[in-house]
């Protein structure tokens, strides 16, 4: 049976929504140019089959609904040259946090920005690796890990630091747990077309400019060992979503801070899995400042 290559949610202009594997134009692999894509039915992690029957795709969602996802865990502090720019000591064990089901967006929706964040406007970007798991996994060795990923899409761990360091008590998860903050897409990129994880690109531009770029090799826990280590004594479900940490550039470190402000649009790319554009917007039309 033949196993899908980018998995995609999407919208069609029957006004109905499908699991599918993108149909990809000639010499790229981001799905956010694919027009169509070959029907899925069945269950993804489980029986499932890539038809032959196409549909058109009017709107990218995430690739996986709310109800798919059991949890979102994510690390921080993951790439060296990341923790030397907030001038914070390399961790010894991955450090991890969660968001709420809510915080997942799509490839191209918006990023929102509710009253509660705007306060102090420290709304930061962070572009990310993220995997999906695809059968149950615990107490896993590193060499067995990457045989329970189901495929890798790209992220965007919103952020608001004021609240994730000054106001939160220390605790990430307040920075960082409102509606739309974890957008990703636009596909999962199946493991087997992604055989190497830690050998990728990753970038994020703010209104066309450059603001991170780096390759995952620079990870300090790769996808082997964060796979290994949070299957310990706690099992991953098929589904379970899990941003790997951003690298180097994010606003907080630049000198000076950058802020995203209302309008602004967050461009993330990953070699070989795709890109997500989203913009952002301020509730009440509320200006960020600079």
């Amino acid at each position: 049976m033949m196993s899908f290559s980018r998995l995609v949610r999407f919208i069609s202009t029957d006004g109905m929504t499908y699991l599918g594997d993108a149909i990809l134009p000639a010499a790229t692999y981001d799905a956010r140019k694919a027009t169509h894509a070959k029907v899925i039915v069945g269950d993804i992690f489980g029986d499932y089959k890539v038809t032959n029957e196409k549909k058109e795709i009017k709107k990218l969602l995430a690739p996986l609904a709310w109800e798919q996802i059991p949890t979102v865990r994510l690390l921080g502090l993951n790439y060296a040259k990341h923790a030397m720019e907030i001038k914070m000591p390399k961790p010894t064990y991955p450090v991890l946090f969660f968001k709420p089901i809510t915080a997942i967006g799509g490839p191209t929706d918006i990023i929102p920005v509710p009253k509660i964040a705007q306060i102090d406007n420290e709304t930061d970007y962070e572009c990310e690796l993220v995997i999906v798991i695809g059968k149950k996994a615990l107490n896993v060795s590193e060499n067995e890990a990457l045989d329970y990923v189901l495929g890798y899409a790209v992220g965007n761990d919103v952020s608001q630091r004021a609240w994730q360091i000054k106001k939160g008590g220390g605790q990430w998860s307040v920075g960082k747990m409102f509606d739309g903050w974890a957008p990703f897409g636009p596909a999962i990129v199946s493991s087997k077309i992604i055989t190497n994880p830690q050998a990728l690109r990753i970038s994020t531009k703010i209104n066309g400019k450059t603001v991170q770029s780096e390759s995952t090799s620079d990870q300090i826990f790769g996808v082997a060992k964060t796979i290994a280590f949070l299957s310990q004594g706690t099992t991953l479900l098929p589904g379970d979503v899990i941003f790997t940490g951003t690298p180097s550039g994010v606003g907080m470190g630049r000198k000076p801070q950058y802020w995203l402000r209302d309008g602004d649009i967050v461009e993330i790319e990953l070699e070989n899995v795709g890109t997500i554009v989203n913009k952002v917007v301020y509730e009440n039309g509320i200006r960020a400042k600079l």
